[in-house]
This record gives C-alpha cells, structure tokens and sequence, in this order.
C-alpha cells in the first residue's frame, strides 16, 4: 500500500504528502514561510549552480543588494508599486523606536539596485552593466503552498542596463533561451512553452514580459521562470543616464529576470509519482544508492566496494547498511526520496557475481555483472533523458488545439489549450478570468516567442495556473 494520497484521487494532497514524506521542506512558524530540509536544499543547491553557471556565460557577475529598501524607492514608478503595494511587508521599528521612515522588505529588487545603478552609470563605457543576485524575497500571499507560493522565498533575480532597445531585448531573449529554457530541459527535464506575456499578465513596471511556462501532471500551468524588459520606466524615476558617444545625454534600456525555489515544486509535479519523487540525475544529490540486503561481513565488504568503484566513475553515491531496518521499508524511503538507481547487494547477488538494479525513472528492476559498473554512469544520463521524454509526451498530450473562446475554456479544465490569439478578441482575457483561466503566454506558429502580438499567425497558450 502506498505512503503518499494517490494523484488521481487527489493532486493537491499528494504534492504535500510528496514534500512532507520525502523531507523536502515544510511549513515555518510564521504564515506563509518554509524551511528547507537538507534534502531539498541540496537539490536547489544543484539547479543554482547550474543556473548560475549559465548566467554568468552571458556576461553578467553576481552581487548583493541591502534587504530592506526604503519606502520613498517603491513610489517612484507608479505602476510597480500598483502592482507590488498589496504584496509588501513593511518595517516600521527597529531598535525599539519607530523609524523615520518605513523601510519594505524587498519584494524584488528594481528600485534598489537602479538607485545604485544611478551612481554607477556615466559613460556608454560602463554599458552594458550586467548584475545577477541570489537572495530572498518577501511577498505577503494570501494562499500559500510550499514552493508554488509563498510569502518568503528563495530565487535569483537579474538586473541589466544598455545603451539601446535592441540590446535589450536581445539580452532579455537571450536570458529565456540559454539560461531559463536551457536549465530546465537539461537539468530539470522539463519541457517549457517560451512566450510573451499579454499586457494584462506582465510585470509590473516592465514593457513586455517572457516567460516559461510548463505543464505540470494535473495539467495546470505553471510560470518557471521570467524575462523582462523594463524600457526606461525606472531610468527615467531614478534618473539613470549615460552620455553616448557623441555626448548626448541619454537614459539607458533595461531588463530584469528571475527563477525561484518554485522550480522545486515543477520538478515534484512534473516527476512525481505514487511512490514519491523522481529527481533528474543530473540534479540528485545522491544518484545511486547501495543498498546492503542482509547483515555479513562479506556483503558489507561487496557493498562497500561498489560504493568505492562508483566514487571513482564520478557518481554522487550513498551507502545504505541500515540492517537493522527491514529491506522493504528502505526501499519505500529511497523511492520516496527519489534517487534515480537503487543497488541492492545480498549475499545471493554476490554468490551469482551480481546486484539488483532498480531504476527510479523507468520503474525497472533487473540485475547487473559486478564487473559491470561502468555501465552506471551511462544509466543516469539515459535516465535523465527518459524523464525528459516522459515530460515532453505529458506536455504534448495535455495540450490541445481549440479554435473559439469556449472551446478553449473547455480544454483548460484540465490541460492546455492553443488556439489563435484574435480568437481571444478584446474581452477574451476577461471571460476567460472568469472562469479561473488565463492567457499563459504567447507563441509563434512555429513555437517561438512572439515579437508582435498584431502579428499573423500568433497562438495563445490557455491553461488554469497555480
């Protein structure tokens, strides 16, 4: 019998049973925020440095930026602060005494690092300025889930000024193409839809926005990650300008970009299944488990060996001589916990020159020479794709073509629906947020991100969002 609630019977519940049995994460003291278990934080420590090694081949260099942001900075770009004011979480005393002025704990980071960027920026030589950030944020939710949304979490937020509009936004694209896009099929082996925000969707204070979007078991949608670009709204409200080469006194063009912790909730909604988690190898903090079947020294000996011969191939390896505790329960642990190759190592496996293999991605058992361990690492890459293909087949199959309004609405009920975006006509978004549906993004005909909405030939990706 299974530990976890059935998905079929009931998603919402499973994904919680998934987080609280697999010892991901859960819930913190205050409403709203989540502690991070060892488990779950070495996962994301693999998908950050991924990330991050992608970010940083596109030029831009980490820093940090100061928490708390003065209030005055979240008035000065009317239509941010609209969009942010219900979201925020205020100081107003420290030390005991009242501040002079209220300080917002950062919900993002635009206002901040612009008031830096202001000091920084003279000359078209110091563009184009690059800058990422890996921190918290804090935006005050109403309805929170662990990863999905919460009032506190983890994330990497991208900052950048240039001299023109092309830069930019070829910056922006670039950022949702090799970082965002890249990351989660190479890594997360997740498929994504790459498009345009309408203007009803985008952030608040930018332009346009592009984003992912994936297609999670239950077929919602969920937004995995984000590119703005900002124009010059907040060059102009913190006077950023930069003297061309003729000395013309310019603002600069900019974007901002970010990925969040919520990555963590796609992996377990796309992956997961009855029995736990199923984590790509690529981002496994342990890929092979070595299971010790029954107590003997020869065994532990065999065991140890294999774990020995693994290390040396490069594979994240763990040892399990928990003996003590039944094979059976073991087993459940670490398919809860989703390591992608279990080896099972008693003392008839060794007698026979063998171990069981089971592989988490395939649901596979079968058994390997001893002398055969070289072949391991090549399992986990096949792993790794086959979670990708398995992904790619749930996005594929959970996305349909419509050709109205309705019947779009209809096929959001439980997956994704395509249809021509003059189809959604001009109170389209409306009707359709109505019925708890929105426009996800905005595509090409051939899958590409849009550059002008009025164009031919544009589709609208519909879907109900976490």
């Amino acid at each position: 019998m299974s530990v976890l609630t059935p998905q079929e019977r009931d998603f919402p519940a499973w994904y919680q049973d998934v987080i609280a049995k697999a010892q991901l994460a859960e819930n913190g003291p205050v409403r709203g925020t989540m502690v991070i278990r060892p488990w779950g934080y070495a996962i994301w420590e693999r998908l950050q440095a991924a990330i991050d090694e992608r970010i940083k081949a596109t030029g831009a260099r980490n820093a940090y930026f100061p928490l708390l942001i003065p209030e005055a900075f979240m008035r000065r770009e009317a239509e941010h602060v609209e969009g942010f004011s219900p979201e925020l979480a205020v100081v107003t005393h420290g030390g005991g005494k009242l501040l002079e002025e209220p300080a917002v704990i950062r919900p993002t980071s635009e206002t901040i690092v612009n008031y830096s960027f202001a000091r920084w920026i003279s000359s078209y030589r110091d563009l184009p300025l690059l800058i990422n950030q890996w921190a918290n944020v804090v935006r005050w939710e109403l309805r929170t889930r662990i990863f999905i949304r919460s009032s506190e979490f983890l994330w990497q937020e991208g900052h950048t000024a240039h001299a023109t509009r092309e830069e930019a936004h070829a910056y922006a694209l670039r950022i949702l193409d090799e970082v965002y896009a890249e990351a989660m099929v190479h890594e997360l082996a997740i498929p994504v839809f790459r498009g345009r925000k309408t203007e009803r969707e985008k952030f608040a204070g930018a332009d346009i926005t592009w984003s992912c979007e994936g297609v999670m078991r239950d077929g919602k949608a969920l937004q995995m990650g984000t590119s703005h670009e900002l124009g010059q709204n907040f060059a102009r409200a913190f006077g950023i300008q930069f003297s061309d080469r003729e000395g013309q006194l310019r603002h600069v063009w900019q974007t901002s970009w970010g990925a969040t912790t919520r990555l963590l909730g796609a992996m377990i909604m796309v992956h997961g299944d009855d029995h736990g988690l199923r984590i790509p190898p690529r981002l496994a903090p342990t890929q092979v488990v070595v299971l010790v079947a029954r107590a003997g020294e020869g065994v532990i000996k065999t065991a140890s060996a294999v774990v020995a011969e693994l290390e040396r191939l490069g594979v994240r390896v763990e040892l399990d001589d928990r003996v003590e505790v039944s094979l059976g329960r073991r087993i459940i642990d670490h398919e809860l916990r989703g390591v992608p190759i279990r080896i099972e190592v008693g003392p008839r496996d060794i007698a026979a020159g063998q171990a069981v293999v089971a592989r988490r991605a395939r649901t596979e058992k079968d058994t390997l020479p001893l002398g055969a361990l070289g072949k391991v690492p090549r399992m986990l890459e096949e792993d790794q794709s086959e979670l990708l293909t398995q992904a790619t087949t749930l996005r594929d199959t959970r996305t349909r073509s419509a050709i109205s309004l309705d019947e779009a609405r209809e096929l959001a009920g439980d997956g994704f629906a395509r249809l021509p975006w003059p189809a959604v006509g001009e109170d389209g978004e409306t009707r359709l947020a109505h019925a708890g549906v929105s426009v996800r993004c905005l595509v090409r005909e051939d899958g590409e991100p849009v550059d002008d909405p009025g164009a031919d030939r544009v589709d609208a990706i519909v879907a109900r969002a976490y």
